[in-house]
C-alpha cells in the first residue's frame, strides 16, 4: 500500500482514538474506551509500516501537525471546544511547517 494513505489512515485513525478519549470519561465507559484502544493500535500499526518508507522526522511532522488540526476541529464540531483567531493562527503556522518540510526540506525529499 502506498505509504502516504497509510499515513492518512494512521492520522485518521489517532483522530479517532484521540476524539474518543474524551468520550471514554477516564476508561469508565467500555466502547468509547474500546475505540480508543482500536483507533491508537491502528494509527500505530499503520505508522510502523509508514516508517519502512518515509523518514521517522517527516513521518512524526505530517502525523503530529495533521493530528493536532484535525483533532481540533473534531473537538470544536463534537464537543463545542471554542477556537479563536489566534489558535486558528497557530494551527496554520503548523500547516505550513509540515508544507515546508515536506516542500523544500531535504529531510522531506524535496529540493
Amino acid at each position: 500500500m502506498n505509504p502516504w494513505l497509510l499515513l492518512a489512515l494512521a492520522i485518521v485513525a489517532e483522530v479517532v482514538g484521540t476524539t474518543a478519549l474524551k468520550a471514554s470519561d477516564g476508561f469508565t465507559r467500555p466502547l468509547p474506551s474500546l475505540v480508543v484502544v482500536a483507533g491508537y493500535g491502528l494509527s500505530f500499526y499503520c505508522l510502523s509500516l509508514v516508517l519502512r518508507h518515509i523518514p521517522v522526522g517527516v513521518t512524526y511532522a505530517v502525523w503530529s501537525g495533521l493530528g493536532i488540526v484535525l483533532i481540533t476541529l473534531a473537538a470544536w464540531w463534537l464537543y463545542g471546544q471554542r477556537i479563536d483567531a489566534v489558535g486558528l493562527f497557530g494551527m496554520a503556522l503548523i500547516i505550513a511547517g509540515v508544507l515546508v518540510l515536506n516542500l523544500w526540506s531535504r529531510a522531506g525529499g524535496g529540493h
